[in-house]
């Protein structure tokens, strides 16, 4: 069972032209995509002016011994050689299926699931809560005396994966004066039940995960 898939579709609304940014990137496997695959939107005529970090096949349009070089207009110029096609295809059909749900939908849903569990994690005593306002579907949390990587591992133990460790934020120690936290978050195919059985195993080691999977 997954408590914590690393999954993180934003839930506000990104207009590239309205906000008038100049480059904005995501990840695929971010949006239940294959990994290894992003985007890179910028404005056209800054991608004009950058030079390409790699070079290769498909990518220029003249290239001569002496060292010169012309290279084709955005987005060619940036694409040598053989493109990850297969991560390309899989990218797009990720886009697809959170489109089909409704990026909403999932959010809704996600707000639903972690505010249940906030609730029932208020209860148990031996719970530090780090974020009870999260709107984000990412609930950050320690088991007073046990120490994150160590509870991670019980978990894991019972079937349950969550995080643990810095969740690449290094400055974590100057904010929160802990060197590590657990880590749990909701997405589009966490269910009610698989909260129960985190709450259930937070508090004693996971008694019905039997029920649930005999």
């Amino acid at each position: 069972m997954v408590v914590d898939g690393a999954q993180s579709v934003p839930h506000i609304p990104t207009d590239f032209k309205d906000l008038d940014i100049d480059f904005l990137a995501f990840s695929a496997h971010k949006m239940c995509g294959p990994t290894g695959i992003g985007a890179l939107i910028g404005k056209y005529e800054l991608l004009l002016d950058m030079d390409p970090f790699a070079t290769g096949g498909g990518m220029n349009s003249i290239f001569k011994k002496d060292g010169a070089v012309d290279y084709r207009l955005p987005p060619y110029k940036f694409e040598a050689g053989t493109l990850n096609i297969a991560g390309i295809i899989g990218f797009g059909k990720a886009i697809e299926f959170i489109k089909e749900i409704g990026v909403d939908n999932i959010h809704k849903h996600d707000q639903e699931l972690l505010n249940y569990a906030i609730e029932k994690l208020e209860k148990i005593d031996k719970v530090i809560i780090y974020n009870k306002d999260a709107r984000n579907g990412i609930l950050t949390f320690n088991i007073k005396g046990v120490f994150p990587q160590d509870e991670a591992t019980l978990m894991n133990y019972k079937g349950i994966a969550i995080r643990s460790g810095e969740h690449c934020a290094k400055l974590l120690d100057n904010y929160l004066d802990v060197k590590a936290t657990c880590r749990m978050s909701t997405y589009l195919y966490t269910t009610k039940e698989e909260i129960d059985i985190f709450i259930d195993a937070i508090i004693n080691g996971g008694d019905i995960l039997d029920a649930y999977f005999n």
